[in-house]
C-alpha cells in the first residue's frame, strides 16, 4: 500500500472531519473513564454482583472497539493520530522536496505548521 501524501489544501479540507472525529473520541474517552470508575467501585463494594460487572465489562469492550474503529478510519485515510487529549494530528506531505508532517492542533483554524518526520511537535516550523 502506498503512503498517502497530502497537499496543504487537502489536509485543511479534512479539518472539519478531524474536529468531528476528535470530539467523538474525546467524549468516548470521558465516558469510558466514567464507566471504568463505576465498574471499579462495584468490584470493591459488591464483588458478588457478577451480572452488573459483566454488563459493564461488555459496555467497556464495545466502547473500546468503537473508538478503535474511529481511529482506524483516520489512519486508513493517511492521517496520523498523535494525541487525543490535546487534539494533535499529522499529515504526511512533501515540502521543498523533503518528506515532512503537516501538523494541526485543536484551536488552530488551519494547518500553518509542519515538522520533520522525527522532530515532533517541539520541532514545528511555520509554513511559508
Amino acid at each position: 500500500m502506498t503512503k498517502k501524501l497530502f497537499t496543504l489544501e487537502e489536509a485543511n479540507h479534512l479539518l472539519p472531519y478531524i474536529r468531528e472525529e476528535l470530539s467523538f473520541l474525546q467524549e468516548a474517552k470521558r465516558s469510558f473513564y466514567h464507566l471504568y470508575q463505576q465498574r471499579e467501585q462495584i468490584k470493591r463494594q459488591q464483588p458478588e454482583n457478577e451480572q452488573e460487572l459483566f454488563t459493564l465489562e461488555c459496555q467497556l469492550e464495545f466502547m473500546e472497539m468503537e473508538a478503535q474503529m474511529h481511529i482506524t478510519q483516520l489512519i486508513t485515510k493517511g492521517i496520523q493520530v498523535k494525541d487525543i487529549d490535546i487534539g494533535l494530528f499529522d499529515f504526511p506531505a512533501i515540502i521543498n522536496g523533503e518528506e515532512v508532517l503537516l501538523c494541526w492542533r485543536t484551536g488552530e483554524d488551519a494547518i500553518t505548521h509542519y515538522h520533520g518526520l522525527h522532530d515532533g511537535f517541539a520541532g514545528r516550523k511555520r509554513i511559508d
